[in-house]
């Protein structure tokens, strides 16, 4: 009975055995691996269970649903050829990793002699790359309750970069009632756009300002700028509107009496009040264009 028992047990070990080695299995240590720009990152493609001696393997990128190889053949090939290898068995590694290497990557494993014959497994790289120093337009000067805006942008940045905006070196929050020293500023702080909107600037407003976009990856600051602030001098504007309205009166009351004194008078009409000498006997005479004058025409006649 005993003996018995441990046969089957035996048939039933040896079959578990045969349909598992029969079987290519692939796992992954990490499906949704990331680097920093220039770094190195590993890709693994581990083989679980095998029989195959010589399986075929092949990793495809995938981007914009586009597949392209980057091992075939046992040979590393597309953009990535001279900066990639295969560690044994099946794991690619990537060297000086860059922003375009961001995709799918499919690890494919091939074992002609195994009951299951294939498997794959695909791995999410993303390539994070460190923000570049952001443009920033900050207004030079602006008057009290006038509305202002300040603006921060940078487009190299991967995952997109969050901004942050600073006043003489003291971060702006972005609920100005959470600070007591922003209490009372009317501004609003977009940190996806990077622009800081103030709708009625105030005297306590003026400073240096400057920026910070940063990411997973890093940070980088623009440097500081000025922005003023001045008040309104509204009884200067009015004399000063005044004063021009004064002057243009003056000129257009001089105007009017230099045409009735006839300092305007034109020359067409000097030239039609004009009337010729009575012609002698015999003679004509022909008035010239330039001089105003008149010339003989014909001699006497006798």
């Amino acid at each position: 009975m005993a003996i018995t028992r441990l046969a089957g047990f035996l048939v039933l070990f040896s079959t578990h055995c045969y349909i598992t080695t029969l079987a290519v299995i692939l796992k992954t240590a990490n499906k949704s691996p990331w680097a920093n720009e220039f770094e190195s990152i590993e890709l693994s493609c581990l083989i679980e269970s095998i029989s195959t001696n010589n399986p075929r393997i092949e990793w495809k990128k995938i981007k914009n649903d586009e597949p392209s190889y980057v091992y075939f053949e046992k040979r590393i090939s597309g953009d990535l050829e001279s900066r990639a290898k295969i560690r044994e068995p099946a794991t690619l590694v990537i060297f000086n990793t860059t922003r375009s290497d961001t995709a799918q990557y499919r690890c494919e494993v091939t074992a002609p002699y195994d009951q299951k014959s294939f498997d794959e497994i695909l791995i999410d790289l993303v390539v994070r790359v460190k923000p570049v120093v952001p443009r920033c337009s900050v207004p030079k000067s602006v008057p009290v309750g006038k509305s202002a805006e300040l603006r921060c942008v940078e487009d190299e940045g991967f995952p997109q970069s969050k901004y942050q905006w600073f006043r003489d070196k003291e971060e702006i929050p972005e609920d100005p009632k959470s600070s007591p020293k922003f209490l009372n500023s009317t501004y609003t702080l977009n940190t996806n756009s990077g622009t800081l909107k103030f709708s009625a600037v105030r005297k306590e407003d003026v400073g240096e300002y400057y920026c910070k976009a940063k990411n997973e990856a890093g940070q980088s600051q623009c440097g500081p700028q000025k922005m003023e602030v001045y008040d309104i001098n509204v009884a200067g504007i009015i004399l000063g509107v005044l004063v021009v309205v004064v002057v243009l009166l003056c000129i257009t009351v001089g105007i009017c009496c230099a045409y009735k004194r006839g300092y305007f008078v034109s020359q067409k009409e000097t030239a039609n009040n004009y009337k010729a000498p009575a012609k002698g006997d015999g003679v004509d005479y022909v008035r010239t264009e330039d001089e105003g004058d008149f010339r003989h025409k014909s001699s006497f006649v006798i």
